[in-house]
């Protein structure tokens, strides 16, 4: 009998957590989530980090707004070409809807972000969400497969051989 692995919709934290313990300066989200924005917000909190998160969705919105302060920005956009990819972040988390858009933003992101932190990578997702174009744009890339959905974590300006002991 083959046993499925469950959906966890957290499995993007363990590479998350490290990310933010390798980089420093802001951080960005986009699209909030039920346990990306709790963690990020208390993190950034704790390492007195800068912390934006972006959401278009008016159903996540509420949610997102409830962990603004002095450190952490929530702003509600109406398209993702409103988000700053000029600014350079220590950290970036790719995990918005519509979904097609991950990939062609994180390419606007390969030059302003330390680390780039994408969410369902799976590779059947890869052409769908537009990966299959973004990792090309990296020079480093390690596929987090250990958990489903995978995450992946790619970056122009630090190896990523240190992520290979997250579980």
């Amino acid at each position: 009998m083959k046993i499925s692995r469950p959906k966890c919709y957290s499995s993007h934290n363990g590479i998350l957590i490290k990310a933010l313990l390798s980089s420093k300066g802001p951080v960005c989200e986009l699209g909030c989530g039920l346990f990306s924005t709790p963690l990020l917000h208390w993190l950034c909190k704790e390492m007195n980090r800068e912390l934006i998160t972006y959401e278009n969705s008016m159903e996540y919105f509420p949610f997102a707004k409830s962990f603004q302060s002095r450190l952490h920005r929530i702003r509600k956009i109406e398209s993702w070409d409103d988000v700053d990819f000029k600014k350079h972040f220590g950290v970036v988390l790719i995990d918005h809807e519509p979904s097609e858009r991950r990939g062609p933003d994180a390419i606007r992101f390969k030059d302003n972000a330390d680390y780039l932190v994408l969410h369902d990578t799976e590779p059947k997702t890869h052409k769908i969400y537009g990966y299959d174009k973004a990792f090309s744009q990296f020079k480093y890339r390690y596929d987090w497969k250990k958990g489903f959905p995978n995450t992946s974590i790619v970056s122009n300006f630090y190896s990523l051989d240190k992520f290979d002991d997250v579980l």
